[in-house]
């Protein structure tokens, strides 16, 4: 009361004993966040050490619902502390200690209790349990002890059987997933014993080990660093570097769970799993960086291990969101390894002294500059990377730079004297300059900005080196370089100039070229991305889809992924499932009237001739070359990529399904918008007209269910919505689990919102849509809600004239009124008109409309002898008794038994009674 004015009140010394109570009030009403707070504040300003001990066992209990249990048994021991006898703190710590895994710790306390009050049932049940488990976990762990000493034994003696060796390294991988088999190996010297199964240069053990590594180090930040530190990383880049592509994705797999360890990414939760502390995981990030940074230099390493570490770069390195500022990987690898980068990109495989390389290492690398370059904030970043790339040599890097950051490419264009240079070496005596500017040259044309100088200056020396050259190699990349300027100059002029009107014969040049295997890969790969240019012409397409071992050997070349946009481009251009304008015919009227050009659509680009062209495309193996390309490495299959495989899946007809499913279900998922939305109608299409066990076997149609909701738009066109609606109506005829999937996948309220739809097509989906889901409890519930009015539109449809909506909302109706009785009094409150409405479908001409009618009729009836008396005493009792007084007939029986039932129930009430009685 003496305070001074404005302050704060001080606690007076029954303060903590009030929020003890409150807290108490708290926690019996379940607000565990709350009592929490209560016992915290008082156990801050209490000074009774009593009071103190019972507040320290309440907020014990707080933390044991809340599944806190280092918490939980903090608090408890604490309370012991003052009390040792405090049976409520015991029993708690008991229960806190079990849920960490320390039953010997557990079982001693439950084992005070039980001593300080033996009658107490609750007390020895606790000990049995206890007890019961701790000779199962000493059982498991002799036994897994025992087991993995066995299998080190078999795997490490020369003389084992092969069979027995085989079993045991599986076993030993399987082992090593599960958290105490790994734990057990870990304890038991076993890394030291995978590293001897390393160190037999036996490719079988290596993977056995290798796999047994990463399973041990999944989900574990504390087991990863000590095995990490304990190979060594220059160990793990050495294994990672073998030319053995097996081995080398192995260790690479290994390198990439370490990381996500270190990052904490990919960790699963575990109550009471305890880990050591881990001190500066950065610096062993920046040691990992650096070691897979040298690996691009190094020419002991195999042209895999330098993809594997290309790979780990593109996956780690940049941001995967760039709202998070801190993009200080990106630059430390800048910094240190950039030069390193733009080594390997400036690679010619025709020179003596280049790295050893695969056919997608140069591609990666350029992928990875790229994403380098994106992931810089800010200008002066960005002018020290272009500091760092420009004092490289030009002739080995121009080629990786024009493929890799867009703005960079266009600046290096516009030094001066670049281009000049380029175009000059062409004309070089020396081979190996003319097949580097050609290959400049080809890369610059993507450059819109400097086409224009490429087209006028470099086109008639490309057609030069075309006709007199006798390498091939050069010969090929020089009518890319024509074809790809010839669509960078525009269709009016471009392709049929540079050609002389004879694409068709560049064309099947190409397609020669494709077809001799005497021929390197490389070089053969860059006729694709001739052809990918020259398919824009009709003939052309026309001409190539017919040429069966042309698509085969593009097939066959697209497994290794370097040209996998060239040959998505070319497949777009094949199936015309590019976007085309729709040309209005009053602006055509008014063109031709200014006598502006129309453009005219060629006869072999019209649906018939496409539609002939894709059944080619499908019978020479086309899903199986897409559902290939689908799975190529992430740094190489680009958002772009995706979106033209989307777009050749998308357009193909014909029973394909089961074969182009696995390959658009990730492709509805990641890349473009577009990408993602003709893949999603592509899943579509399928999941309306396919059998779901068949087309999406086993867990992969849980998968689809997501990409089809994400149609349920206003922004999509009808066709999306109604095939999307199709496809959901299908799926939630299969299981409930399916139902329950999509429920969670919020489509509830837009297929609700398709049942108001005015388009009878949609409205009628979205009602039989709605028909299969209201088998589900979940949507049950909904409808039985307050302040809703999804049965009130169920109802007004069953009144529609469209039969087909009729059938679907009084099927879905009749399942509503079964399953839950609130809703058959809910239904006479929604609209005036129910009555009316019951009425029409109890006499529908349509059998299947009238027998859900009279269902519905039934069900309401049976639900409530009052509502039965309101039925009675309308006109349904007439409706009623002239259907079940009809002659059996087997086509209507079903309609007629139906009608005495409700006659039936209706005596059983005795509102009325048998005509005999009456």
């Amino acid at each position: 009361a003496g305070g001074r004015a404005g302050a704060a009140p001080l606690p007076w010394p029954g303060y903590p004993i009030q929020l003890k109570e409150e807290g108490n009030k708290y926690f019996q009403a379940s607000d565990y966040e709350k009592a929490l707070q209560s016992y915290t504040q008082a156990i801050k300003l209490n000074k009774d050490k009593a009071l103190q001990a019972v507040l320290y066992r309440n907020r014990a209990a707080c933390f044991l619902k809340k599944e806190e249990y280092a918490k939980a048994a903090s608090d408890a021991s604490r309370a012991i502390d003052i009390n040792a006898s405090d049976i409520k703190a015991l029993y708690r710590r008991s229960q806190a200690l079990e849920k960490l895994g320390k039953l010997d710790q557990a079982f001693k306390d439950a084992q005070k209790c039980a001593t300080l009050e033996p009658r107490n049932k609750n007390f020895q049940e606790t000990l049995r349990r206890l007890g019961a488990n701790i000779q199962e976990k000493l059982r498991i762990q002799f036994s897994t002890d025992s087991r993995v000493q066995k299998m080190f034994e078999i795997l490490l003696d020369e003389n084992s059987d092969k069979e027995k060796r085989e079993k045991a390294a599986n076993n030993l991988i399987v082992l090593g997933r599960e958290e105490a088999g790994a734990e057990r190996i870990f304890q038991n010297n076993g890394v030291n014993l995978l590293l001897q199964l390393i160190e037999t240069k036996n490719p079988e053990l290596i993977l056995a080990a290798v796999r047994t590594l990463s399973g041990m180090c999944t989900g574990h930040k504390a087991r990863a660093t000590a095995i990490l530190h304990y190979l060594g990383i220059d160990s793990i880049c050495m294994w990672m570097s073998v030319d053995n592509e097996e081995i080398s994705l192995a260790v690479c797999n290994l390198l990439q769970t370490i990381t996500d360890c270190l990052l904490d990414q990919g960790k699963e939760g575990h109550h009471g799993k305890e880990e050591a502390l881990v001190l500066d995981t950065k610096k062993d990030l920046r040691m990992i960086t650096m070691r897979l940074l040298d690996m691009l230099v190094s020419k002991k390493v195999s042209g895999q291990g330098r993809d594997r570490a290309l790979n780990l770069l593109n996956k780690n390195i940049p941001r995967k969101d760039l709202k998070d500022h801190d993009n200080s990987r990106s630059i430390f690898v800048i910094d240190n390894g950039l030069k390193k980068i733009l080594k390997v990109v400036g690679q010619i495989p025709e020179m003596p002294d280049c790295l050893p390389l695969t056919e997608n290492t140069q591609l990666t690398a350029s992928v990875l500059l790229n994403k380098l370059y994106d992931d810089l904030r800010c200008d002066p970043e960005r002018d020290n990377y272009r500091l760092i790339w420009q004092e490289q040599g030009f002739l080995r890097i121009v080629s990786g730079v024009l493929q890799g950051p867009f703005d960079l490419g266009n600046k290096l264009l516009g030094m001066k004297g670049v281009m000049e240079m380029m175009v000059a070496l062409c004309g070089s005596e020396r081979e190996i300059d003319q097949l580097v500017a050609v290959e400049a040259l080809i890369h610059a044309s993507t450059k819109l900005s400097r086409a224009t100088f490429i087209i006028t200056n470099g086109v008639t020396l490309l057609k030069e080196i075309y006709k007199k050259t006798k390498n091939e190699k050069i010969k090929i990349r020089a009518l890319v370089g024509l074809c790809k300027l010839g669509s960078a100059g525009g269709t009016d002029y471009g392709l049929r100039q540079f050609a002389e009107g004879s694409t068709e014969k560049l064309a099947k040049q190409c397609r020669k070229w494709l077809c001799n295997t005497s021929i390197d890969a490389r070089t053969r790969k860059w006729a694709v991305e001739g052809l990918s240019y020259l398919t824009l012409d009709a003939d052309v397409k026309d001409d190539f889809v017919e040429d069966e071992p042309a698509l085969k050997a593009m097939f066959d070349l697209a497994s290794d992924k370097t040209i996998l946009y060239s040959v998505a481009s070319a497949l777009v251009n094949c199936t015309n499932s590019y976007d085309t304008k729709e040309l209005v015919p009053e602006l055509v009227q008014l063109a031709k009237f200014s006598k502006q050009h129309v453009p005219e659509e060629h006869p072999k680009d019209k649906k018939d001739f496409v539609v002939k062209r894709v059944k080619r495309l499908l019978k020479a193996g086309v899903v199986s070359a897409l559902a290939c390309m689908v799975k190529a490495d992430s740094a190489i299959l680009t958002d772009q990529s995706k979106e033209l495989i989307a777009r050749c899946l998308h357009c193909s007809p014909g029973s394909w399904e089961c074969w182009a499913a696995p390959a658009l279900i990730p492709l509805a998922v990641e890349g473009t918008d577009v990408g993602k939305i003709k893949a999603s109608h592509a899943l579509a299409k399928i999941a309306a007209i396919s059998n779901p066990d068949i087309a999406f076997p086993g867990e992969r149609v849980y998968e689809v269910v997501r990409p089809l909701v994400s149609l349920l738009n206003t922004e999509r066109d009808g066709l999306q919505n109604y095939e999307a609606l199709l496809g959901l109506t299908n799926f939630s005829g299969r299981s409930d689990k399916l139902r329950l999937k999509i429920v969670k996948e919020k489509a509830l309220p837009d297929i609700e919102n398709y049942m108001f739809e005015n388009h009878d097509q949609l409205r009628q989906a979205a009602t039989e849509c709605m028909c299969n889901l209201v088998v589900n409890k979940e949507v049950q519930e909904r409808f039985v809600a307050d302040g809703n009015d999804r049965l009130k539109l169920v109802v007004l449809l069953c009144g529609e004239d469209d039969e087909k909506v009729q059938v679907a909302a009084a099927g879905a109706l009749a399942m509503l009124t079964a399953a839950q009785k609130k809703l058959c009094s809910k239904m006479t409150q929604v609209t005036t008109q129910w009555l009316e409405i019951l009425q029409r479908l109890c006499l529908h001409d349509n059998l299947e409309v009238q027998h859900r009618g009279l269902v519905i009729a039934f069900n309401l009836i049976s639900s409530d002898k009052e509502l039965a008396k309101k039925l009675v005493e309308s006109e349904l009792l007439e409706i009623l008794t002239y259907v079940g007084k009809q002659e059996d007939h087997p086509k209507k029986q079903h309609v007629i038994n139906v009608a005495r039932d409700c006659l039936t129930k209706c005596m059983d009430y005795e509102l009325i009674k048998p005509l005999s009685q009456a």
